[in-house]
């Protein structure tokens, strides 16, 4: 078993000095970015509780497919939307900047 841990480790550090080389993580910034709209989801709902008159629900209710206004149902997916935002956007956005921004350091 621990060499089975140590070739994993071996490859994660390979791994992480190629993402370094080549100036940007994906998976650092599909993390990040879907944690991001997560925790900024999450804000916006309690805003919303907090501060009725003043709610944006009916703004980003839209975007997010399957969601409902005060239901746990409609919180979770609303959660999970963010998030998988976060990796569509760090999907097209990591890419794009190694195509362009990356060459751009060399």
């Amino acid at each position: 078993m621990p060499l089975i841990l140590a070739a994993h480790v071996v490859c994660a550090r390979g791994q992480e000095a190629n993402d370094e080389k080549h100036g940007i993580s994906l998976a650092a910034v599909g993390h990040a970015t879907s944690l991001f709209l997560a925790v900024t989801f999450v804000l916006c709902v309690g805003f919303d509780l907090a501060f009725p008159g003043h709610a944006m629900y009916r703004s980003w209710a839209p975007l997010l497919p399957g969601f409902e206004w005060l239901s746990w149902k409609g919180f979770f997916i609303g959660l999970v939307e963010a998030y998988a935002y976060g990796w569509y956007f760090a999907l097209i956005w990591v890419p794009l900047y190694k195509l362009t921004g990356g060459r751009a350091q060399s």
